[in-house]
Parts: structure tokens; sequence; C-alpha cells
């Protein structure tokens, strides 16, 4: 497999291969995120097709580093966005679930202003390089990758309910550290 320098050397260069290479590289992992996130194969389907030409429009002038983070990061902002406009209709993915858990902490983003969106990330932020390794991997898959409960178990090896306690605790925890820092009240 193409190493992400070659990639992104071929993205700069303008060449057709670079999202061949791309979607080789990185289309189950981008495909599975967007699935989650809008529990509709076609959806997800058009979402990893828009991310490669998200790409393909902003490499140049950009350079990521790393280039799976960022490839991630439109799969999911894409993803998402399908999801809210589906929902005018229905709500029944796993990503509804994970998202009303964390509205208990975090005001939904339409209630916020722009300089407190920015406020919540950065304390948002803070929180995830405070927590132990395991707790934020398990928080990040939850409420980034939109993993189930019971993937996150099978990943931990640990009880559902076990990780929805540690999910719940989290979601305290943070929360108290959002309104510590005036961010919520």
């Amino acid at each position: 497999m193409m190493e992400d320098t070659a990639i992104i050397r071929l993205f700069q260069e303008r060449s057709q291969q670079a999202i061949a290479e791309l979607s080789q590289k990185y289309g189950k992992l981008c495909q599975s995120l967007s699935r989650r996130i809008l529990d509709n194969e076609e959806d997800a389907k058009e979402c990893v097709n828009d991310t490669w030409l998200g790409v393909w429009n902003s490499i140049p002038p950009q350079t990521p580093n790393p280039l799976v983070s960022y490839v991630c990061r439109i799969t999911r902002n894409l993803s998402v966005k399908r999801l809210r406009h589906n929902m005018a209709a229905k709500r029944n993915s796993y990503y509804d679930v994970s998202l009303a858990e964390l509205e208990e902490c975090i005001p939904a983003a339409q209630e916020q202003k722009p300089w407190e969106e920015q406020e919540v990330t950065k304390v948002l932020e803070r929180f995830l390089r405070e927590l132990d390794t395991g707790s934020r991997v398990m928080f990040v898959k939850r409420y980034w990758y939109a993993e189930s409960v019971a993937q996150i178990a099978e990943t931990f090896g640990m009880k559902e309910n076990s990780v929805s306690v540690k999910l719940m605790r989290l979601r305290k925890k943070l929360r108290k550290k959002l309104e510590k820092e005036g961010v919520v009240l």
C-alpha cells in the first residue's frame, strides 16, 4: 500500500491515481465510519465518494498530516451533514443515540454561538488529554466514530453494561469540567 506522503504528492500533481490510492488505503475505514453514523449503506457510499472529491479539492493547498485523520474528519463531517438532512424525516442511527447522550453535557450546536462552540471545543480537548488512554479511546470511539456500546464492549473485552456505566461517568465528568470552566450552566 502506498505511503501517505506519496498519495499527497499524487494529489498535488493532480494525478487521477491519487483518488484510487486513497480509496484503496482508506476506503473501508471511511465507509465503516460513515455507515455507523448514517446507518444506511447507500448514503454512506455517497459520503465516501464526496470525501474523495473533498480531498481532491483541498490538496493542494492543504498538506494534511496525518492523512488518515484528515480523511476521517471530512467523511465524518459529510456524514453528519447528511444525517441532519435525513433526520428531518426520521431518527434511527447509532449516531443519533450517541448525540443524544452527549447533549446531556454539551448543548446542541444550533443553540451555541460560534465563540461558545470554540470554548466547548477547547474544554473538550483538555478533558480528553486528562483522561487515561482507555477512557479516552472509549469516549472517542463512542462520540466521534459513533461505535455502538456493543462494539466498544467487544473491543475492550467488557460487558455492555460496564461500558454504558463508564461512558455515563465520563459524560458526568465532562459536564462538571464544562461547568467548572463556565462553558455550560
